[in-house]
Formats: C-alpha cells, sequence, structure tokens
C-alpha cells in the first residue's frame, strides 16, 4: 500500500518529535510539532459517524509522539483521526530539503502541449484555472459535488480515468484509502498530479507510482497562532493562503 511507504520514507523524520499543539475544524485540521512546524490536512466530513463525544483522541494527541501519532495516518479508525495523522506527517516533511519545480509556463511542473484530457478527483478550482490556457478537457470527480453540472458520477472513474493524459489526485486519497485503486486506474503513461495541503511531500515514497508531482503545502511557522484562529472559525484554504508555504515538486524515479 501506499501510505506504508509513505510512512517509511517518515519515520526517520517523526522520531523524537512530539505534537505540541493541535486545532481540529469542520474544514481543516492543524498539527504544530514541537520544532514549530506545522502540518495541514483536510477534513473528510461526509463520512464522519454522529454523536457527541465521539473524537476523545484529538484531545489525547497533544504531547503524544509523532511516531505514534503518524501511524494514525493508516491505522486510524475513521477518516477524522486519520486526518490527524496525515497532517503530523506533513508537519515533519517539512525537515526535507525538497526543491520546486516548474514555472509560469509549467503549470505543477508539467509540460502542456494544449488539448490535454485531465481528470480530478477532488475539484480543485485553482488547477482549473491555471490550465485554462492549454484548452483542456477536463473529468471531475467529487463526492461533495455529485449531481452538479460538469462533476462525473465516481462509478465511471475505472472507466474514465484510463482516458485522461493529466490525472489531479487530492491528497485526501491517502486519507480515505483510495489512492491505490485510483493511482491502478490511470494509464502507465499518464501524468499524476497529488494535490492539496493533504498530500504527504515524501517524494521517494512515490517512486514506484507514476505520480510525477507533489503539490503540497504546509503552514508558516510564523503564522502559528492565525492559522490555528482561522481552522477554528471553520475557515478552508482559500483563508489560508498567505499563511500557507506551496511546493511543487517532481518524482525522480529510483
Amino acid at each position: 500500500m501506499l501510505m506504508n511507504d509513505i510512512q517509511k520514507q517518515a519515520m526517520p523524520y517523526l522520531k523524537g518529535r512530539a505534537i505540541q499543539d493541535l486545532v481540529v475544524g469542520v474544514s481543516l485540521i492543524a498539527v504544530q510539532l514541537d520544532d514549530g512546524s506545522i502540518g495541514v490536512s483536510y477534513v473528510l466530513r461526509e463520512s464522519l459517524p454522529g454523536g457527541c463525544s465521539v473524537f476523545p483522541y484529538a484531545r489525547e494527541a497533544v504531547g503524544m509522539s509523532a511516531e505514534e501519532a503518524g501511524l494514525w495516518a493508516a491505522e486510524g479508525r475513521e477518516d477524522l483521526q486519520r486526518a490527524i495523522g496525515n497532517a503530523v506527517l506533513n508537519a515533519a516533511a517539512q525537515q526535507q530539503e525538497l526543491t520546486d519545480c516548474g514555472g509560469k509556463d509549467e503549470p505543477f511542473g508539467l509540460r502542456l502541449k494544449g488539448g490535454e484530457t485531465v481528470g480530478m478527483v477532488g475539484m480543485i478550482a485553482p488547477a482549473i484555472h491555471m490550465l485554462k490556457p492549454w484548452d483542456c478537457k477536463f473529468l471531475i470527480f467529487d463526492k461533495g459535488r455529485e449531481g452538479q453540472e460538469g462533476i462525473c458520477p465516481a462509478e465511471k472513474q475505472p472507466e474514465l480515468l484510463p482516458e485522461c493524459d493529466i490525472v489531479f489526485l487530492s491528497g485526501t486519497t491517502t486519507i480515505n484509502g483510495t489512492a491505490d485503486s485510483l493511482l491502478g486506474w490511470c494509464r502507465k503513461d499518464c501524468r499524476i498530479v497529488m494535490i492539496g495541503s493533504s498530500t504527504p511531500m515524501y517524494p521517494a515514497a512515490f517512486a514506484d507510482t507514476n505520480v510525477r508531482i507533489l503539490a503540497g503545502s504546509w503552514g508558516r511557522k510564523d503564522k502559528k497562532e492565525e492559522i490555528f484562529r482561522l481552522i477554528s472559525l471553520g475557515s478552508g484554504m482559500d483563508a489560508l493562503r498567505g499563511c500557507m508555504v506551496k511546493k511543487n515538486v517532481a518524482i525522480f524515479k529510483f
């Protein structure tokens, strides 16, 4: 499983670290480790159980070792606990020296000819906007928007993803356990970008996949108070843009 490879690559950066602070909002989660690094992850709230006091582990996480909490990314009992683990992994990823790829004429490090068929698992409006000059055809899947105009039903993924030249996968696919299946439906020559704050930024973990680019982000250490306040008030990524560091990292095949 992909998540097992991610955790293996993350382990050296988790050792000796602990969770210093945590905030759980209705849209996002942020974790601060004891070195000040901040990881942000999306809340897949559509799948969460109802009821009161059903997430006691969130309170217990503060002070926990990053190694232990990082295991939640794969072993958490539902999407919220896995998202906390994901945020821990993303916070620890900042210890790596990751070089940005691409530029103005290569969005997300992709060289485009124009007219490509682009699949998106999870609607990513900024990516659609960036690719507009290349007249791409979009096939968009988004569970939270099914039934809306321009959104393809999820059951069509095995049929439509093989038609795509480029696929954007939300980093949340590593949280809900769908990443492996989705990668398997894409053509071998398909260029895959994993995107969003939930993207685990460990390039070596993707060396045996057809993921080409990791387009993730993490929180700025000097914006901790603002990040936590905004998330506690139900804010999404649009409100956090000035508080985040974005990275587009190419995957080199080892």
